[in-house]
């Protein structure tokens, strides 16, 4: 068993433009205060990386890494890129917001900037010494999620083999370079559970370098099951955020929310603790499966702020790690082996 690295922060929710969360010399020297170890960064976040020159120069790299007061860099984030990858017309003008002013309004050319960005954090990653690299998948079908009106043959795979060709070039990039690409399973995203991370998967020829960012937290809203997810998809688990969330069963709404605030929901995202999440069971699991990467508390919570769910999160994330065994429990009360006695054991002299 391999032993998980943490804590850590994703800082895209915590970015402003007043100290310590406007640079990222700032924000790591806040979060090392708070006992974090590491930081997820948000590539499209120029409060903390210039993804060009990151993607051009390692000594730029180099520099940027000498900014985090001894913290680790775990991954550059790329969700709010990735999702620009593929959108459904109904979703344009909302997704525009993600984009850069002059590429509203003109999906296509946003498209085009949306793969050379996730290139550029491919080629960013690489320099900085990281093998992973968090991202959503966009979506073409998310808006037939429902089965009604009925879905016409061989929209959903002709839905998944046009997502798998937008990602393929970038895909094929990841690959010259060493890097997975870890999808972040999320609703609103065509890949929101296993069975779409399947149809994706085998809609690429299986490709090497698709994987997964885990976050039980969007499988509480969906009332899936998130510990033996772990188990199912223990060879693509590359990525994990540790965020909590509730669902409280309401006679008035259900998973699809009503068009409520998140805090009307009966799903919603809650601070370290303050949800259902098992979290013992998921590290336990994570833990016996081997995964060895970063434990990254990714903060939303409709009811708690920031700051607090920062400072609860740190100590949280610490009391869930385990240390792996190096040695047996029961070894004391073991007797010699050899294969004689074995053999005797079985009756077989």
């Amino acid at each position: 068993m391999s032993q998980i690295k943490g804590p850590a922060i994703f800082l895209a929710q915590f970015a402003q433009d007043t100290a310590p969360y406007n640079t990222l010399a700032n924000i790591s020297q806040w979060a090392k205060g708070l006992g974090y170890a590491g930081v997820q960064i948000p590539a499209w976040d120029a409060h903390f990386i210039d993804l060009d020159k990151a993607a051009e120069s390692k000594q730029y790299c180099e520099d940027l890494k000498g900014q985090t007061n001894g913290l680790a860099i775990t991954e550059l984030a790329t969700h709010l890129i990735g999702q620009l990858v593929a959108v459904h017309p109904a979703f344009d003008i909302m997704f525009d917001a993600f984009a850069p002013a002059e590429l509203h309004n003109n999906p296509k050319e946003r498209q085009k900037w949306a793969t050379g960005q996730m290139i550029k954090a491919i080629k960013a990653s690489r320099n900085l010494g990281l093998d992973v690299l968090p991202t959503f998948s966009g979506a073409l079908l998310w808006h037939t999620m429902y089965p009604w009106p009925q879905r016409p043959q061989g929209l959903v795979e002709l839905g998944f083999k046009e997502l798998a060709k937008l990602w393929e070039p970038i895909l094929n990039v990841a690959d010259e370079y060493g890097i997975d690409l870890a999808y972040e399973i999320h609703p609103g995203e065509d890949l929101h559970d296993g069975v779409t991370f399947e149809r994706f998967l085998a809609a690429t020829g299986n490709h090497s370098r698709v994987h997964i960012l885990y976050d039980p937290s969007h499988f509480v809203l969906q009332q899936l099951d998130y510990v033996g997810y772990i188990d199912y998809y223990k060879d693509h688990i590359k990525a994990f955020h540790v965020k909590d969330a509730e669902f409280n069963s309401s006679p008035r709404s259900g998973v699809y929310g009503g068009y409520q605030d998140w805090q009307d929901r009966p799903g919603r995202f809650r601070s370290l603790g303050d949800g259902q999440v098992d979290f013992k069971r998921v590290f336990s699991q994570l833990t016996q499966i081997g995964y060895s990467s970063w434990a990254v508390l990714e903060w939303e919570c409709c009811i708690k702020d920031s700051e607090q769910g920062a400072r609860e999160g740190a100590e949280f994330i610490k009391s869930m790690l385990i240390d792996t065994p190096t040695r047996a429990f029961d070894d004391f009360a073991g007797g010699a082996a050899d294969d004689a006695t074995n053999r005797r054991i079985l009756g077989l002299d």
